[in-house]
């Protein structure tokens, strides 16, 4: 894996901001960025397209990113071809690839654009979607910390590696979302739980979820770690937890696509999306 983040733009300021957070992102791990626009090649002459050429995309957003960060190596490149495939190959031997949540292109409404949602279901390597509503402007604030969605019977390794390092890199608490359910035979039953009841069972999920970090806390001593076990559905216990977050890490595993998706539709924070 090449120690470089790349950071996928177009001409919207959406992914001005997907760019701004990479920048960030590659001066904390102290790697360089390489800023790639996609150009379709039976797109129109972009002569006529606003605000300036498509080979001229990548320059600018390098120039303007320079301007902010004078120690930032970054260089920008154009690829040909449809950008779902094109970033994907991409990114296939880079750190990190990281584009805005919803680009140029799309109707108003759409949360997920086309390109992002491709990239969290296909992508070989992290991928970090970026909403629209973030800035570079001033200095960075404070660190409200990583979360990080778990399942505890079966914890993706590499999303916890990738979240544990993240809030190490940041100095940051690290937040362990757990979402549970009820045993199906009270789901379905008409009666109300009983307290007791409930209380025990969520003991046995909150001593799985800590079984579950143990091997991590023992890699990262020094990270701090809160460990939350909710009763919600997975996406509605990540989108809460999201409105504090710096950082969202979730795995993604074989049919979860539109677990994933269904999540960036709702998320307020970036989201790191890591293939087991």
């Amino acid at each position: 894996m090449e120690r470089m983040i790349i950071a996928g733009v177009d001409r919207s300021a959406r992914s001005r901001a997907a760019a701004d957070w990479a920048t960030r992102e590659a001066m904390l791990r102290a790697v360089p960025l390489r800023v790639v626009h996609v150009v379709s090649p039976d797109a129109p002459d972009p002569v006529h397209r606003w605000p300036y050429r498509g080979e001229d995309v990548a320059d600018h957003v390098v120039a303007e990113l320079v301007d902010r960060h004078p120690a930032l190596t970054v260089r920008g490149k154009i690829l040909a071809g449809t950008p779902g495939p094109v970033l994907r190959t991409a990114g296939d031997g880079a750190q990190l690839l990281v584009v805005g949540l919803r680009g140029e292109g799309g109707h108003a409404g759409v949360t997920v654009g086309s390109t992002a949602a491709a990239l969290a279901t296909d992508s070989a390597g992290p991928v970090v979607l970026v909403p629209g509503t973030l800035a570079d402007n001033g200095p960075p604030r404070p660190s409200a910390g990583v979360t990080v969605g778990v399942d505890v019977r079966t914890p993706a390794g590499s999303a916890l590696d990738f979240a544990f390092e993240a809030a190490r890199l940041r100095g940051a608490r690290l937040h362990a979302v757990y979402a549970w359910e009820l045993p199906a035979h009270a789901a379905a039953s008409p009666l109300p739980v009983l307290e007791e009841d409930r209380a025990t069972w969520e003991d046995d999920e909150v001593q799985l979820l800590s079984d579950a970090l143990r091997p991590w806390r023992a890699k990262y001593p020094d990270i701090d770690v809160l460990e939350d076990v909710v009763l919600f559905t997975p996406v509605e216990a990540l989108a809460h937890a999201s409105e504090g977050a710096e950082l969202m890490v979730v795995g993604r595993r074989s049919g979860s696509a539109a677990t994933v998706r269904e999540l960036l539709e709702h998320c307020r924070c970036p989201v790191a999306v890591v293939p087991s």
